[in-house]
């Protein structure tokens, strides 16, 4: 392993949690192994490890462009890993709201969606 991916693996574990990333890569074959392993020196070594912008910050950009890519598998995981961040509720909301000025409302309502389901899973808003 490489600086980088060292790197990226702290702040992979730190953002997404250690059993998360740990079972990602542990059921890592020969067909996506160099994937995980280029995703983590990358996105996370290279992109993440620039002390530039803070890990919050980073991660409220990820719901904003992950959101508005419609990538929802992706922006539950960067939602839990944005409140481990210290992205508060409100501050969720209001990047959905981003989200749905700038990338329309149908994709806003599908943010809610899989927001209020995180949010509920860890406790910080009631189940409806």
């Amino acid at each position: 392993m490489d600086n980088m991916f060292d790197k990226g693996l702290e702040k992979r574990k730190a953002t997404l949690g250690a059993e998360y990333v740990d079972r990602n890569l542990d059921s890592a074959d020969d067909f996506n192994r160099p994937f995980q392993e280029a995703m983590t020196a990358w996105c996370w070594g290279f992109g993440w490890g620039d002390e530039a912008i803070d890990a919050k910050t980073r991660s409220m950009m990820n719901l904003a462009m992950i959101g508005g890519l419609g990538k929802m598998h992706e922006w539950e995981i960067h939602c839990n890993g944005a409140i481990n961040n210290g992205v508060t509720r409100d501050e969720i909301r209001a990047i959905v709201h981003v989200v749905a000025i700038y990338c329309g409302v149908p994709q806003g309502m599908e943010c809610f969606r899989v927001a209020r389901k995180v949010l509920e899973e860890r406790g910080l808003i009631d189940a409806t």
